[in-house]
């Protein structure tokens, strides 16, 4: 059978944990996109040679709050986008990648449900990018005073989906 078939769809955690350790980066990233990996797989392939492995294991729901945080320390912007797009991501970290040098990371802070309204205010002040400003806005939790700060800016949507 092929191995990237396999590792998509297996329910085996021992055929899953064999393939976690294959030589070929493709077939460890399709373990990264199996809903049965186990967060200790996942943990284990949170420290990859391949950006894009850890990205996917950033990303997948399995992977637990720790392994996020150390993720989030990745060198990889790909890599912390997908902690701030992460459901499970811890608040505090969720608040440190609304920092974050790379636009397309404090995108997807403002994008997580979760972010809570003291860091999207905070996020407002700061930040530069239109597109970040208006999903702020749109924001479940952007808190009344953050919504009046920046439609007195004048926020509209841009081009950016």
């Amino acid at each position: 059978m092929n191995k990237l078939y396999l590792a998509r769809t297996t329910t085996d955690p021992k055929i899953l944990d064999e393939l976690s350790k294959d030589k070929d980066w493709e077939v460890r990233y399709c373990v990264t996109e199996n809903t049965n990996t186990s967060p200790k797989i996942l943990d284990y392939l949170s420290r990859d040679e391949d950006s894009t492995v850890r990205w996917r294991v950033a990303q997948n729901s399995n992977t637990t709050p720790e392994t996020l945080v150390y993720l989030s320390k990745d060198e990889d912007c790909d890599v912390r986008r997908g902690v701030a797009e992460n459901p499970n991501t811890p608040l505090e970290i969720l608040d440190e990648l609304s920092k974050d040098k790379r636009r397309t990371v404090r995108y997807w802070v403002a994008r997580n449900f979760n972010t809570l309204s003291e860091t999207l205010k905070q996020m407002s002040i700061v930040e530069e990018d239109i597109d970040v400003k208006y999903l702020i806005k749109i924001h479940p939790n952007c808190s009344e005073e953050t919504w009046k700060y920046l439609s007195a800016l004048e926020i509209i949507k841009s081009i950016t989906p």
